[in-house]
């Protein structure tokens, strides 16, 4: 027979409080046009971005996961040393080590919580959220502060025509805590890696080192090829959520998906069926492609804006490079 202590967590976990950054710098189409020919016409009927903001070189990652954090942590009505654990997906913090997650722990106020940083692309915010739930259900942490940041201007080559118009920077954070009834669904998540190649980093860490090219090393996608899997595999993984959920289109309230592209958005709209009265984010418009932090952001305006309400029941899906996806239904905070 075991002697070890069985673990004593909640029974649920929710979401208690969200905050999101955008740098102050807005970077229009027309800036983008300087450097790849194309179009303001284009680029909008393409990917539906009319701006994006670009980070200063005093909105480090570390900056914006701060502001972000300080946000959702009021939102939540916790204090900094109540939060148990820190999770930062990002693949824009250029230190294989230490992990960002622990300065930013520290510059919140956190006292010593556990904290690492993950790598999962658009899908991060995803990942991070699951690993939340179970730290709350588990026990190993009554308050987790869950950050999705990056600052991909930085990993943007702006002579590419096919992704110097996608990125933006920003950062999106939320609590995760204790909860007496369901409030995060199961996680539908998973990867395709036969498909790794199709959106990447142009050259590996080593190979820049060994070699130094002209160019740093910057992101690259096959576009129609990335558009025709998010388009036709993630209503699937959409749907799965919901069934996991036990919740039909029409009882949702909110639908945000990852803020890739305006288009990609309205075909998962159009494959899930949702009905009309169901918000959909479109964050992507004036913020861009913001990787691991478009979820937590295009939340956070959503409510701010009025445009979702406290208690709604909520689809959120990332997907991207890897290739990988995570989705699942949450009641917002």
């Amino acid at each position: 027979m075991s002697k070890i202590k069985p673990s004593q967590g909640a029974p649920y976990a929710r979401i208690m409080g969200v905050g999101g950054y955008r740098p102050t710098r807005v970077v229009p189409n027309e800036v983008i046009l300087e450097t790849i020919d194309s179009s303001d016409e284009w680029i909008r009927s393409r990917s539906g971005i009319a701006t994006r903001h670009w980070a200063s070189d005093q909105e480090t990652v570390a900056a914006m996961s701060v502001e972000a954090s300080g946000k959702a942590i009021a939102d939540a009505g916790i204090t900094p040393e109540q939060i148990g654990a820190v999770i930062v997906s990002t693949v824009s913090h250029f230190k294989q080590t230490p992990a960002i997650a622990t300065e930013i722990a520290h510059k919140v106020g956190a006292g010593k919580p556990a904290a690492f940083d993950i790598s999962a692309g658009c899908a991060g915010f995803g990942y991070g959220l699951t690993l939340a739930k179970g730290m709350i259900v588990e026990g190993s942490a009554q308050y987790v502060l869950v950050i999705g940041v990056e600052r991909l201007s930085d990993l943007t080559d702006l002579s590419d025509r096919a992704t110097a118009f996608l990125f933006g920077d920003g950062a999106g954070a939320v609590i995760v805590g204790p909860s007496k009834v369901p409030a995060i669904g199961p996680t539908v998540w998973g990867s395709e890696g036969d498909k790794s190649e199709t959106i990447k980093q142009t050259v590996a860490w080593d190979t820049f080192h060994a070699e130094r090219p002209e160019k740093f090393p910057a992101i690259t996608q096959e576009g129609q090829a990335v558009f025709r899997w998010a388009v036709f595999e993630m209503a699937k993984v959409a749907q799965q959520a919901l069934d996991a959920a036990g919740i039909a289109p029409e009882d949702l309230d909110v639908f945000i998906p990852h803020q890739a592209n305006m288009r990609i958005i309205d075909s998962m709209v159009k494959t899930l069926k949702l009905p009309e009265h169901v918000t959909v984010a479109r964050d992507v418009e004036t913020t861009g492609n913001t990787s691991a932090a478009s979820i937590p952001l295009a939340m956070e305006r959503l409510l701010a804006t009025g445009q979702a309400k406290s208690g709604d029941t909520a689809l959120v899906i990332g997907f991207g490079a890897g290739l990988v996806y995570a989705a699942t239904v949450v009641t917002l905070p």
